[in-house]
């Protein structure tokens, strides 16, 4: 009687034993990591080494993304303050803050993390202010034009050309403003787009659009063609996903999406060295895209606009407030998207893509091609040479005198 007793005892204490066991794997279970910006930067901001303030749930080892880093490597659970690396003067709009930690346990491994991505901001000189005019925008289009303006989009310049072949797009990284064309063709210049020079890209196939992030441009085009670059100069070959064109690209939170025809999307979580499909919810043309606050939104043909808020890796339709127009071209700047379209028509959103208003475009004529963003000012190009600007978020677009008849494809800017 007493053995089963002393049995009896001993099952029941392993019953417990394992209950608390396993209670304690179950609250591990419910751990997470949860980060949100807690201080943005001041933008713009003549502070080289701006402090950022964010709050994490865990504590846990910090890595940095994009154009970003610091020397603190810990968090703590609840609000950090840290100082970003010394930064040259430009827009950072693709930093990024990491925090991973591993929960281990008697049988088991558990990785955490989360990632979020600073607010963009600009660094810029102690003698010029936001609305001073510093800066440079750079429009590339048909006929190999290039024209730019020194004073916040008011003038425009022709700028000297090394080719005659149709240009598509520019981008502006590396202190280079790197263009791409018809036939491979790709120019660039390293003075503020004073002066440009031809580059081999290796591909006689056309290119449609080019992007900058984490050191690495990126070209894509016909047939699915894609190119890297550290330099604008020197160009590899990557392996493409799938043969359709690809009309536009752009990079945030580490990823590289590049849009094409039949609706296609394909994505790059590694510098641009291996790219797979997302998941697209249309079979239309989708032109251009843009990343803003952890929201890839892009443009496309039938009224089409589609975002991704799971980094690129799946997209939905959204709602335009101009549904039966082709949308060519996005940009995103100081929380807001701004979609160009045919018809003269321009639509933003101030809510991350959830819905869009009709922007002031009164005066603007024919299909806008293309827009962007910079020092506090958007710029939209299209047909005949067509430039207008807008001071006001976006809310209306005003004509300025173009030096060209020319049809344009594409803006970038370089603080």
């Amino acid at each position: 009687m007493k053995n089963y007793l002393i049995y009896y005892l001993f099952i029941t204490l392993s019953i417990i034993v394992n209950s608390c066991s396993e209670g304690f794997k179950e609250e591990y279970l419910k751990i997470s990591i949860v980060l949100a910006e807690v201080t943005a930067i001041t933008t713009p901001t003549t502070d080289t080494t701006p402090s950022y303030t964010f709050s994490s749930t865990e504590s846990g080892t910090i890595t940095y993304g994009g154009s970003c880093s610091s020397s603190t490597t810990s968090a703590i659970s609840g609000n950090n303050t840290i100082t970003l690396s010394s930064l040259s003067e430009r827009i950072y709009a693709d930093c990024t803050i990491t925090v991973s930690k591993t929960i281990s346990t008697e049988n088991s491994e558990t990785n955490l993390s989360d990632s979020l991505t600073i607010t963009p901001f600009t660094v810029s000189s102690s003698d010029d202010s936001s609305s001073s005019g510093s800066g440079v925008f750079v429009v590339v289009g048909d006929s190999g034009t290039i024209v730019r303006s020194t004073d916040n989009g008011e003038t425009w310049d022709n700028a000297t050309s090394p080719t005659e072949q149709h240009l598509r797009g520019v981008v502006f990284g590396n202190n280079t403003f790197v263009a791409v064309g018809y036939n491979g063709n790709i120019v660039r210049s390293t003075d503020n787009g004073e002066t440009w020079d031809n580059e081999t890209s290796g591909t006689s196939l056309h290119l449609y659009g080019v992007t900058y992030g984490n050191n690495t441009f990126v070209a894509v085009g016909k047939l699915g063609n894609l190119r890297t670059s550290s330099d604008g100069a020197t160009w590899t070959h990557r392996t493409k996903p799938q043969d359709e064109d690809l009309m536009g690209a752009t990079f945030g939170n580490n990823t590289f999406v590049a849009v094409g025809v039949d609706g296609k999307i394909v994505r790059s979580t590694d510098n641009g060295e291996t790219w797979d499909n997302a998941t697209s919810p249309t079979v239309n043309i989708i032109y251009g895209v843009a990343f803003g606050n952890n929201t890839f939104l892009a443009a496309a043909a039938g009224g089409n606009i589609v975002r991704s808020e799971d980094n690129g890796s799946s997209f939905d339709n959204v709602t335009s407030s101009r549904p039966s127009q082709n949308h060519y071209e996005v940009a995103f700047g100081n929380n807001t998207f701004v979609v160009v379209q045919q018809r003269q028509y321009i639509v933003r959103s101030e809510d991350n893509g959830e819905s869009f208003e009709n922007a002031n475009s009164a005066g603007v004529a024919n299909n806008l091609f293309g827009v962007g963003f910079g020092n506090n000012t958007f710029v939209a190009v299209g047909v005949s040479g067509n430039i207008h600007r807008s001071t006001d978020n976006g809310s209306s677009f005003v004509n300025v005198t173009s030096p060209t008849e020319n049809q344009l494809r594409d803006v970038t800017f370089k603080e």
